[in-house]
């Protein structure tokens, strides 16, 4: 039983180190623009093969995901709000906002331009039903509809 214990302890602790992304460690130190049809380690390349599905993991048990994106080499206004904002039209301003922490001591700016302007900005565009644009293929990746997790391919390029 102590054993158990022990392991069940271990994996909750390695769930909650899962919990974190750190763009330049995982994705890349040079993030560039909004599309990838416009540039290698693109916005919309972090979403799907990033953020999405670390997002969905971290909402599905209950932790929040933290987003450490400092010491790359800069970003454009353009990749933070494709890339967040793609959060938002898949999850919801709510769900983004109570289960998100988005860290810069670099940069705090940022920070304020993703929660004053992207959130509300993709949370419009969610509930008027303007999807984003997709500009290569992608995986399925996940969405929040009435309140459970679907997974597809939700916009056909």
């Amino acid at each position: 039983m102590e054993q158990f214990l022990k392991s069940s302890w271990i994996n909750l602790v390695l769930m909650q180190i899962n919990k974190k992304l750190n763009i330049m460690k995982e994705f890349s130190e040079y993030p560039k623009l909004r599309y990838s049809s416009l540039s290698e380690n693109s916005a919309e390349k972090f979403y799907h093969d990033f953020l999405n599905e670390r997002f969905a993991e971290a909402f599905l048990v209950n932790l929040k995901l933290e987003v450490d994106i400092d010491n790359t080499a800069g970003y454009t206004s353009s990749f933070l709000d494709e890339a967040f904002g793609n959060l938002v039209f898949d999850y919801s301003f709510d769900v983004v906002n109570t289960n998100l922490i988005v860290i810069s001591n670099d940069e705090p700016y940022w920070l304020d331009m993703i929660k004053n302007e992207t959130f509300p900005e993709w949370e419009k565009r969610r509930k008027d039903k303007k999807p984003p644009q997709k500009t290569t293929p992608h995986p399925a990746w996940y969405r929040l509809v009435n309140n459970k997790l679907e997974k597809k391919i939700w916009i056909n390029v």
